[in-house]
């Protein structure tokens, strides 16, 4: 089972973090938006791992049967790993290459409340919404919880319907009566 768990979530968190760190340098160029709906594609697409760990498990190590239980426990084990990639990659990226990021994106947000034409009062609670939000990604445990608990919603969803899907009763085998004693 622990094969089964590491590959797949490493694999899975591997595709997460290398599309996270594709996008977010040049989400400027090709905009925040674009980049949020790359950045969540590529997150359920590496949470399809999931799916086939569980089926991996199931076909490989369970002789073709899986509990729903114990498919869930196979595919939150691998959600939770290839969360824990992707917080990691965050990490790092946040505290070495865009320590800025809540500053340009705060930015980014103002620019574009402004061109919704919304309120100075809406552009102004904004703002107060992005300096709480870099505040609280200043703690690293924080930034950390909150960066995990992103990926972990999807995977956690995509984890129920996988196991949903796989599971498969063990056969009942009929019992045999006895045989008479002569």
């Amino acid at each position: 089972m622990k094969k089964t768990i590491l590959t797949f979530g490493v694999i899975s968190g591997a595709i997460s973090s290398l599309m996270m760190v594709g996008t977010v340098p040049v989400r400027h160029m090709i905009g925040y938006d674009k980049s949020i709906v790359i950045g969540y594609t590529s997150i359920v697409l590496s949470f399809f791992l999931v799916f086939f760990g569980i089926r991996s498990y199931r076909d490989n190590l369970g002789d073709g049967q899986i509990t729903f239980l114990k498919a869930f426990a196979v595919g939150i084990s691998i959600t939770v790993l290839s969360c824990l990639c992707y917080v990691v990659s965050w990490e790092v990226m946040y505290y070495t290459v865009f320590p800025d990021f809540w500053d340009k994106y705060g930015a980014h947000l103002v620019e574009k409340l402004q061109a919704s034409g919304a309120s100075p009062a809406a552009v102004q609670a904004k703002l107060q919404q992005v300096t709480r939000y870099k505040e609280l990604y200043k703690n690293p445990f924080l930034n950390a919880a909150l960066t995990f608990i992103d990926p972990f919603t999807i995977g956690l969803v995509i984890t129920l319907i996988s196991a949903a899907v796989l599971r498969r009763k063990p056969l009942v085998q009929p019992e045999q009566s006895p045989s008479p004693a002569s």
